[in-house]
């Protein structure tokens, strides 16, 4: 099964692509589509949606996952952030693809086995999983994380079944 993990973010948009089979992952691609805050907002969210929709049609991804959003204090800054978590809801499901949700700490046991893991470990995790990843940021990282922890949720909701 080919997943692609989201990890919105109006600013940086993390996005990984795994392939899952028997028990087996690897890396596939990933990436981060920006979006540069010298943008009007909407130029900024249409670069989000195009990007997601022009790499889920290249890649062919089966199912996809997402990072649930914390709140943050700032009321601005978490609608602007909700605002691209929508944007990144909806090119996968324009696409017909499921959207799996998890919350960070959920991803973060997945991969790591703490849900309060540091980035570093999530990346160090991340990069013994999937040895051939290529990831340059941590937006790309927090993705395929998100993946991962997809793949390992879809297994075991197949196994139940």
């Amino acid at each position: 099964m080919r997943i692609i993990g989201i990890d919105p973010g109006l600013n940086n948009t993390g996005w990984g692509i795994i392939e899952s089979a028997n028990n087996s992952l690897s890396y596939v691609a990933s990436g981060v589509i920006k979006s540069p805050a010298s943008l009007p907002m909407a130029e900024r969210l249409h670069a989000i949606d195009e990007g997601l929709s022009k790499i889920i049609e290249f890649y062919k991804p089966e199912t996809s996952a997402i990072e649930e959003t914390f709140i943050n204090k700032n009321g601005s800054s978490s609608l602007k952030l909700g605002m691209a978590r929508g944007v990144a809801f909806l090119a996968p499901a324009r696409a017909g693809l499921d959207v799996g949700e998890y919350s960070a700490n959920h991803i973060k046991k997945s991969v790591v086995g703490a849900g309060h893991a540091d980035k570093k470990q999530v990346q160090m995790m991340v990069k013994v999983l999937l040895p051939k990843a290529d990831f340059k940021s941590a937006d790309a990282a927090d993705a395929l994380a998100i993946a991962i922890c997809h793949a390992h949720n879809s297994t075991q909701t197949r196994k139940l079944a």
